[in-house]
């Protein structure tokens, strides 16, 4: 069969699956649709936990980065990584004490202020729409190939899905439905890693056949051939940097730090019975997260050197079919500039005749390794599983943050449980359709886009949440200082150096510090630090309350 039919039995399948579940899942009150009820099993959430953290970005596009950016790459692995684990051991059990689902929530009464409380709002709003983005990018990327349909018609087909299931269900139903998506995305990474692995090296274990010697009798080390390959193009050697140690630091610090502002994982912590089910989630997630995290970076060597081997100084007309297919979707490009009917795919700008988007690579992978064809589409069942799961979880703390946080905690107090509900699945159609727009006109490729959706969190949130549980002194003229400086400031820097929308996009030896727009969010969640503690003390103590307050939630909980 050929790969378009797997994938329409495969994708079919699996969607078929997620909608059934949702269907059996459906949530039918507010305690349903916010923390499915809050009887989920330590092994269901871990799953779900981790399906939720592994987004596009995660399946889809991290390894592409890495592939092409080599050692620099690594700052995406240690980042999401370790802010994983930030969060988990240092801040969600803090948060889950507290009471509080939503972050917004938890700002508003840990700052006695509705102000503070819609500033979060609006921040959680614009670090999700802007995640939201990346995942519906993942999605678009997936159909357009596999499903032969463009990019924007592959955007809407996962808008429906990621509708039905997330308004209907809320997180009752994107819980079974996520474990199901992790059962699929952690299949279809892990299958064809070990095919490619033994197919090069002969050892089936990637992590190992990423450091062993290729079984062509040469005794050449897998990474040794890459750097070879590398750098005979002109490129960088694969194992070495370019990013500057500054912009390195920045980046993974954004990375980990933003990780505590993304309140579709702090959710999760709400949706088991007891802080002992908690806890075991936690671990749980830590290990399920880490199979996919720890089979990246062997994928993008795999990928980066048969890329280079296919293409390279090799004839156009002899390109195989996956190449051809790749192109269609516009994110392959040739460019034949001296007219000899060759590829020359090279570091130097003006004799480069290939352009390949990074998000390719893990999809085109088993395809460039001439895998079976039931392989490649189970990698675009695993691709659009990672898209949608976060995009599910993102999409109800949109809905959640409208309905609970705006409507119900600022707007109308009063209003009906039923009421509530309707505003919710409302409030998250709405959000699918703006999650569309995005996803059809991104700022960058699924990766990118994501970080920058971390470097807003810890801009504007992070500090807010460190500096309530552990921080006494800090009162809301303080934090509401300090998210809008920092929300402002990143949002300046994205849309001058990123988005060039203030005028001509200027020249990286143009950034502040050297940073990136992916790592500013380091420096603007520091300027959110300063300002925060600089209005508090310039102005009144908070009440008594507050800090008896916190000293309640500092207090560990015993173990039940």
């Amino acid at each position: 069969m050929s790969v378009q039919l797997w994938t329409y039995i495969i994708v079919g399948l699996t969607f078929a699956l997620y909608i059934f579940i949702a269907i059996k899942s459906k949530a039918g009150s507010t305690k349903e649709f916010y923390v499915a009820g809050g009887g989920v099993s330590p092994l269901a959430n871990g799953m779900a936990t981790a399906a939720d953290w592994m987004s596009a970005a995660s399946f889809i596009s991290m390894a592409g980065i890495i592939a092409f950016s080599g050692y620099d790459g690594s700052v995406y692995l240690m980042g999401w990584t370790g802010g994983y684990v930030l969060l988990a051991l240092l801040l969600a059990p803090y948060l889950r004490k507290f009471g509080k689902f939503t972050v917004p929530d938890f700002i508003g009464d840990r700052y006695y202020s509705q102000s503070a409380r819609l500033v979060a709002v609006v921040c959680a709003l614009i670090v999700s729409f802007t995640y939201v983005a990346g995942q519906m990018r993942g999605v678009g990327i997936v159909f357009s190939r596999f499903l032969e349909v463009d990019i924007n018609t592959g955007v809407y087909i996962g808008m429906a899905i990621v509708l039905f299931y997330a308004v209907l269900g809320g997180m009752k139903g994107i819980t079974y439905t996520q474990v199901a998506q992790y059962c699929v995305l952690i299949f279809a990474f892990m299958v064809p890693a070990f095919f490619i692995s033994f197919q090069m090296t002969g050892n089936p274990i990637p992590q190992f056949g990423m450091g062993s010697s290729i079984n062509d009798g040469s005794g050449q080390y897998l990474l040794e051939k890459l750097n070879n390959l590398s750098t005979d193009l002109g490129f960088s050697a694969y194992t070495s940097g370019e990013k500057s140690v500054a912009d390195v630091l920045a980046i993974t610090l954004a990375l980990m730090v933003g990780t505590a502002g993304l309140p579709h994982v702090i959710v999760r912590f709400f949706t088991v019975k007891r802080m002992r089910d908690a806890r075991k989630s936690v671990g749980l997630a830590l290990l399920f997260i880490s199979l996919l995290y720890a089979t990246a970076p062997a994928i993008a060597v795999f990928a980066k050197t048969n890329l280079i081997e296919t293409v390279s100084n090799k004839s156009y007309s002899e390109m195989p079919g996956w190449f051809k297919n790749w192109e269609n979707t516009g994110l392959i490009k040739f460019n034949d500039k001296n007219n000899d009917g060759l590829i020359q795919y090279q570091a130097n700008r003006a004799k480069n005749e290939l352009e390949i988007d990074n998000d390719i690579m893990v999809l085109a992978n088993p395809e460039i390794a001439e895998l079976p064809a039931w392989v490649i589409a189970l990698v675009a069942a695993g691709g659009l599983a990672a898209a949608l799961s976060t995009a599910a979880g993102l999409l109800l703390v949109i809905s959640t943050s409208v309905s609970n946080d705006l409507i119900k905690k600022i707007i109308n107090p009063s209003i009906s449980e039923k009421s509530e509900l309707w505003t919710a699945r409302i409030s998250a159609s709405f959000a699918v359709l703006i999650a569309g727009y995005f996803g059809i006109n991104p700022p960058d490729f699924v990766a990118a886009v994501v970080a920058l959706a971390f470097g807003l969190a810890a801009a504007s949130l992070f500090p807010a949440i460190v500096l309530g549980i552990f921080f006494k002194r800090i009162n809301k003229q303080g934090a509401i200082s300090g998210m809008l400086a920092g929300i402002t400031l990143m949002l300046f820097y994205m849309m001058k150096y990123k988005l060039g929308w203030l005028g001509k996009m200027p020249d990286k030896s143009e950034w502040w510090f050297g940073i990136s727009p992916e790592g500013f969010g380091s420096i603007a969640m520091c300027v959110n630090f300063i300002v925060s503690i600089i209005v508090s003390y310039l102005t009144s103590k908070p009440h008594k309350e507050i800090y008896e307050m916190v000293e309640r939630i500092r207090v560990p909980e015993s173990i039940k």
